[in-house]
């Protein structure tokens, strides 16, 4: 077999394939779950604005929750508290995240929104690849995440790469220009302790970002405010759809 008939034996998918592993090699590729903060920086405007005023209708949103929803809270950390800091990764996922996530439920068919677990995503500019698995996402579609509105990004504590703020930003960066929105939530976890993440695209390829104060999930009232900001962001996804035409 020539060169020539080779060519004519290949589908479009084999090409797409070649495509993009001859792109790739062209190009730096950055892993979110290698990524640092000062990758970011060298490739994107990226510049961290210190105020809690950013959170504030995030975290004072006027909502009251359940009395059962407290019982579940409470329950929940009654057995798991001890714990906490030593579970690995798929064991806090498991015991402790999952339960909240889950009575959360981001799932609308309504809207054809659901929460996602390790999902591959990609974003690619002129310059660079920005690629890697999502911990969690809430996105819309059902069968596959088609635009990404929110994320969570869990770290190992015995992980080689120690911090996991710059991959929760690489993810929210591919989001906000994935989607050409302008704003992006998310929150990393490391052990009992929430820190939620608010993402500002100022324009392509730059943005302001703010972190929060750290809720200590070990802690009933940290707890029951870390389910708050949950639901704020659960009914702030879904009146996106409602103000929709």
């Amino acid at each position: 077999m020539n060169f020539e008939d080779f060519i004519n034996l290949l589908t479009k998918e084999d090409v797409e394939k070649i495509n993009q592993a001859f792109r790739e090699h062209q190009k730096p590729v950055y892993n979110f779950a290698k990524i640092k903060i000062q990758d970011l920086e060298k490739l994107f405007y990226l510049k961290i604005v210190f105020t809690e005023q950013i959170f504030t209708d995030w975290f004072n949103y006027d909502i009251t929750l359940k009395d059962e929803d407290i019982i579940f809270l409470k329950t929940l950390l009654e057995q798991e508290k001890n714990l906490l800091r030593y579970y690995n990764e798929e064991d806090l996922k498991i015991h402790f995240i999952s339960p909240i996530l889950n009575r959360i439920n981001f799932k609308s068919y309504e809207h054809e929104v659901r929460d996602f677990y390790e999902e591959f995503i990609i974003y690619e500019t002129n310059d660079v690849i920005l690629k890697g698995i999502a911990d969690f996402l809430v996105a819309k579609g059902l069968k596959s995440p088609k635009n990404p509105y929110f994320f969570i990004q869990e770290f190992k504590k015995n992980a080689g790469y120690s911090d996991p703020e710059p991959q929760l930003l690489a993810e929210l960066i591919s989001a906000v220009e994935l989607n050409q929105f302008n704003e992006m939530k998310g929150a990393f976890i490391i052990g009992e302790n929430w820190i939620f993440v608010m993402l500002n695209r100022l324009a392509e390829h730059k943005y302001h970002y703010s972190s929060s104060r750290t809720f200590n999930a070990s802690n009933i009232n940290d707890l029951q405010s870390i389910y708050k900001n949950l639901l704020v962001v659960k009914h702030e996804i879904l009146q996106k759809f409602k103000t929709q035409p």
